[in-house]
């Protein structure tokens, strides 16, 4: 295999596959890279080192020449039922928006869905805000990807830190623990 690693797209001062940086992912996304039963998916999966202060979605597309419409934000949700609390993931393209009041509320059989407190979504994923990722999400969560993103042939998502992002095909995603694709899950 060649040194050299060229991504789909953008302009990244490193690129790795992503299983030889996992000294640079937060340690849910390494452990579940390395342990993840989809090989060939794992095997895609490309790490592009990156400015942490360049981490929000549009100023990194700008800042690395990556387009915005391959770029996907992963969205931590809490559906309520009675007492009880659903987390959950959602992975849907930087263009869209997340329906959380209907799409995914009716989906988790929820009363009610909002978006996960700050605090919450980092202490149960451990991952770092703004790079929280659906790769290496605690066991058990449900992960809502748009048909979209799932059908993209490359896609941008968070590396667990706010410090260098991940990019794979969309079919990947789809072969990740408790992945659902799921239509009019944004618009």
């Amino acid at each position: 295999m060649s040194d050299q690693v060229h991504p789909p797209f953008g302009n990244f001062p490193a690129v790795r596959v992503a299983l030889d940086a996992c000294d640079d992912l937060a340690a849910p996304v390494a452990d579940a890279l390395k342990n993840w039963d989809a090989t060939e998916a794992a095997r895609s999966v490309l790490y592009v080192d990156t400015d942490p202060e360049k981490a929000d979605t549009a100023v990194f597309c700008e800042a690395y020449e990556a387009p915005l419409e391959l770029s996907a934000n992963c969205v931590v949700v809490a559906a309520k039922r009675g007492g009880e609390v659903t987390l959950a993931a959602c992975l849907v393209l930087a263009t869209t928006r997340l329906d959380v009041n209907n799409a995914v509320r009716k989906h988790l059989g929820a009363r009610k869905a909002s978006f996960a407190p700050m605090d919450t979504a980092v202490e149960e994923t451990g991952m770092e805000y703004g790079g929280i990722t659906a790769i290496g999400l605690p066991a058990g969560w449900p992960l809502l990807i748009d048909e979209a993103v799932a059908a993209a042939p490359h896609v941008l998502i968070g590396s667990g830190r706010r410090r260098g992002k991940l990019i794979l095909p969309g079919w990947a995603l789809a072969q990740l623990p408790g992945a659902e694709v799921l239509p009019g899950l944004a618009g």
